[in-house]
């Protein structure tokens, strides 16, 4: 590998689509688990990521996986990688 060439590491994340009304865009949802802080119980926390989905083959309900990726919209910031179905 040269000097100019640099490693990216992508992140991947795996989720629920929730949302695949739009045009070659699902959204998913991404649960994690924390302990909270005051009473040391652990706590669902959810976020949802707009994902690109460019043959618009998820349909709600999938379990997908998705990868970091340039913007593609002001939302867009992921795109899908693989349905585990």
């Amino acid at each position: 590998m040269t000097e100019t060439q640099k490693v990216v590491f992508k992140r991947k994340m795996t989720g629920v689509v929730v949302s695949d009304k739009s045009t070659q865009t699902i959204v998913v949802k991404i649960d994690r688990k924390t302990m909270h802080s005051k009473y040391h119980k652990f706590v669902t926390r959810s976020n949802k990521f707009h994902a690109h989905d460019e043959k618009e083959q998820a349909k709600i309900g999938d379990v997908v996986t998705i990868i970091e990726s340039r913007p593609r919209s002001a939302l867009k910031r992921w795109e899908l990688l693989t349905i585990n179905k």
